[in-house]
């Protein structure tokens, strides 16, 4: 294979493998499926024997006729793309030079979650790294690396906002933490950041506003309130202060309003850092 091309299997929102000059199209006579499902297992393994593939794809068969069906995979993947894949005696592996989204999307989250401390590590990462892993596919091993995925990229997106906030960056920090709200609607770290984020830059308003949405979508959803860790980002503001010391002096001896989740839905109109 051509150390200099370009080659590109992408895995987020759906299967594709670029060639040099040309892409291959997910279909019977490109790429089939049993083709494309070793491509992918391949792409999200590093390096693995022929028997754990066989094994991993083809689970409900024989165990000659699982290394039947690797077999012809194999040929028809090295008559679509010659040298894709390197076989060493019992083992496989992708080519080095070949570049996959999932890894590049693991390789990003390493670098935010732990980070060495250069400025180029304090970034978003390519939209289309934020799509889910294969989707439509219900592989037992595609659904599990899905849901690693997904919460690496979510550890990842939040760390990003933590680390752009303590640099003043609140635009950009805003974009990590609403797109972890997106990866993730019910996700309360995520929105925590949202309001703290908004906190930092003195928008108190705005802070309410994303509280009062998460609040109402969790009570919807779930008939949960949120956490003492969310409702204490917005306890000093005056007006929801003053509501809770009136709410606490009605409810039933015993019970915190602020602990059980019983803030009311403040509007806050925009443009107001606080209420009389």
């Amino acid at each position: 294979m051509d150390r200099s091309s370009p080659t590109r299997v992408t895995l987020l929102e759906g299967f594709g493998l670029t060639l040099p000059g040309r892409a291959l199209r997910p279909s019977a006579d490109d790429l089939p499926r049993a083709v494309q499902r070793l491509l992918a297992h391949l792409c999200l393994s590093t390096r693995v024997t022929r028997a754990a593939t066989a094994g991993h794809l083809w689970p409900d068969v024989p165990e000659d006729h699982a290394h039947g069906s690797l077999r012809s995979a194999l040929w028809r993947l090295n008559k679509a793309a010659p040298g894709l894949v390197e076989a060493s005696g019992t083992c496989l592996q992708l080519a080095t030079d070949v570049r996959v989204d999932v890894r590049e999307l693991s390789d990003w989250a390493r670098r935010v979650v732990v980070p060495s401390g250069g400025s180029q590590d304090v970034a978003l990462p390519d939209s289309a790294l934020l799509g889910d892993l294969l989707p439509g596919w219900y592989d037992d091993w595609v659904l599990l690396e899905r849901e690693r995925l997904r919460q690496l990229r979510l550890q990842a997106l939040e760390a990003v906002a933590v680390r752009l906030a303590s640099l003043g960056r609140h635009g950009e920090a805003l974009q990590a933490a609403h797109a972890a709200v997106r990866a993730e609607p019910l996700r309360e770290s995520a929105h925590r950041l949202v309001v703290r984020i908004h906190l930092a830059e003195g928008n108190v308003a705005e802070a309410i506003r994303a509280y009062e949405l998460f609040r109402t979508m969790l009570e919807d959803e779930l008939g949960v309130p949120p956490t003492e860790l969310m409702t204490r980002l917005v306890r000093h503001v005056p007006r929801i202060r003053r509501t809770l010391a009136g709410r606490h002096s009605e409810c039933p001896r015993g019970r915190d309003p602020v602990r059980d989740g019983d803030l009311p839905r403040q509007r806050v109109p925009s443009g107001r850092t606080s209420s009389g």
